[in-house]
């Protein structure tokens, strides 16, 4: 089964750095299943998100490669996430990195 992983950046990405390289335990990530991502990606694309560079600005979530999400997207993102009751543990990620102000990292299948 595909899995998506999500993590608290720790410090904040910076500009013209590019995030290519599949480090979750960097992160301390979470796995997702992919089962319970693909119904929420609709929703996600209307997300502002930063793919692998905090210079590529975009919408939703990086499928196939890495996705910065900004604290200011946090919100929305936790929102779309409590539709999903199988979610919990993503929950309360998003929910942590809110608090903190982070970012949140997310490596696609």
């Amino acid at each position: 089964m595909p899995k998506h992983d999500f993590g608290i950046m720790q410090i904040q990405p910076q500009r013209s750095k590019r995030y290519d390289h599949y480090e979750p335990q960097k992160y301390n990530c979470i796995s997702v299943d992919d089962d319970d991502i693909l119904p929420l990606l609709k929703k996600f694309n209307e997300v502002k998100c930063y793919w692998h560079t905090l210079d590529r600005a975009e919408t939703g979530l990086a499928y196939y490669g890495i996705t910065l999400i900004p604290p200011e997207s946090l919100c929305a993102m936790i929102e779309i996430i409590r539709s999903n009751h199988n979610l919990s543990e993503l929950l309360s990620l998003f929910s942590k990195a809110e608090r903190e102000n982070k970012f949140v990292i997310h490596f696609g299948i």
